[in-house]
Parts: structure tokens; sequence; C-alpha cells
């Protein structure tokens, strides 16, 4: 079994490739369906056969630039930089310490932390819950926020909890949802590149020039998989896809948590 994306590019398996290759694409293809999850399904899959940082690596570059387009095509840039400011600093500053101070992707405790997160995220997704937070909290909540964030972002190098539910929570228009949540993945991400630079806990996965040129060539099926997507949202229930989505997740998630605990 490979155990690094360096490695993994160094051998040419073809059938490791094809793996990495096809899950690009489901991720890619979940994000053109529902605006996000590219991050969360393709670290979620990679890691079963990559170890975490890697599998994070893997996905800096496509994550990054589908994220900037997600944030810049929208119509509120500044608007939505501003009222979330403090949360954007605070998801930096949480991904740093969970990534440079806690352990990082490279813990032990990385594997049962991404089950837990995706299953909850899963859980949540399917549920009927609607949660709603008071305009009056929104200051002191949305940096808290951000620093839970980026210390899960930090350690499982997956940023949709516990920033999503709390966005959508915020009773946001549509466009301005799919921009904050487009803002929050790029600071995670920026924030997670350093984490993955850095050649102590987080092990150096960047810093491979053959994981960043992996990452480059991820953008190509990943890009698919946002095309594909978005044929999916035009002919599909959204409602039929989430629940499969949610679904997927709370399985996978269950999955990398009891085999982080045994």
């Amino acid at each position: 079994m490979i155990e690094t994306a360096a490695a993994a590019v160094a051998s040419v398996n073809p059938g490791l490739i094809a793996a990495g290759f096809a899950v690009l694409v489901l991720a890619g293809m979940v994000k053109g369906v529902i605006g996000m999850g590219l991050p969360t399904v393709g670290i979620g899959l990679l890691s079963v056969f990559l170890a975490p940082p890697d599998a994070a690596a893997l996905l800096i570059l496509p994550a990054t630039v589908t994220n900037f387009w997600q944030y810049f095509t929208g119509p509120n840039i500044l608007p939505i930089a501003r009222r979330f400011f403090w949360m954007m600093v605070m998801v930096a500053a949480g991904t740093l310490v969970g990534g440079l101070l806690l352990g990082g992707l490279a813990s032990p405790a990385a594997q049962p932390v991404l089950g837990a997160t995706l299953l909850a995220y899963g859980a949540l997704g399917l549920s009927s819950v609607q949660l709603k937070v008071p305009p009056r909290h929104e200051p002191w909540l949305s940096p808290l926020m951000g620093f839970l964030t980026g210390l899960v972002t930090g350690t499982t190098g997956v940023s949709v909890m516990p920033s999503a539910p709390y966005l959508q929570s915020l009773g946001l228009a549509r466009d301005d949802l799919v921009q904050a949540l487009g803002l929050t993945f790029i600071v995670s991400t920026t924030a997670l590149a350093v984490v993955l630079f850095h050649p102590g806990d987080g092990g150096g996965a960047m810093a491979d020039p053959a994981t960043a040129l992996a990452s480059a060539a991820a953008l190509l099926p990943a890009f698919i998989g946002m095309q594909l997507g978005a044929m999916v949202r035009r002919a599909a229930s959204p409602q039929m896809f989430r629940r499969i989505f949610f679904s997927g997740l709370g399985l996978l998630g269950a999955y990398m948590l009891a085999r982080g605990l045994l």
C-alpha cells in the first residue's frame, strides 16, 4: 500500500491513480451540486488509502482555486468580507493552532476526529433540525465559530464544521451563504497550506515537489466533477442528492471513526 501522495506519483501505480482520479471527480461533483464538500469528500475518501496530511496536501490547489471562483463570482464580495472579518481571522488562527500546536493531521487522533466530524455533519444534514441564531449573538459567536472551525481544519483538513451549520443558521440569502462559505474555505485552506508546508507536526507534506505537482494535476478531475455536478444540479432533485450525500458522509465517518479507534 502506498502511504504518501509523493510515493504514489513516483511509482505511477495505475490502480491508485485511477482511484484518486475517481475520488476527485466525485468530490468536485458534490461541490458542483451543493456548493461545498470538495475537501470533505476528497479527504474523507483519500484518507482510506493515503495518510491524512498527504490527502489534504493533494487537495490544496483544487480546493483553493474552486473556492476563489465560488467567492469572487458572487455579488457581495466586500460586504461579506466586512461582515465576517473577525470570523475569518479566527478561522486562520484556529487552523494554525490545531495544525502546529495540537499535533495537526499527523496526529494519531486525526483519523478518528475526521471520522467523528464527517459522522456529525452527515447526521446534522439528514436531520430536520433548523438552527437559528439571533442577530444580537453574531458579533461574539462568529469569532468563536471561526476559531472552532479552524481547530477542526488544522487537525482534520475539513472546514465544514461548525462553519457550514453556523452560517446556515444566520438566515443568509442563497448567494450570500455560498459566498460566505467560499470565503471561509479560502481562509482555512490557505492557513492549512501553511501547516502542510511546515516540517514539524504537519509533516511538510506540501513541501515535497511531487506532492505539489500532484495537487496541480488534481485540478483537472476536480473541475470535471464540478461540471458534472452542475449538470446533475440542473437535472435532479437537490433534496434527493443531499440525502445521498449526507448518508454517504455519515457512513464514511462511522467507518473512519471505527478504524481510527480500533
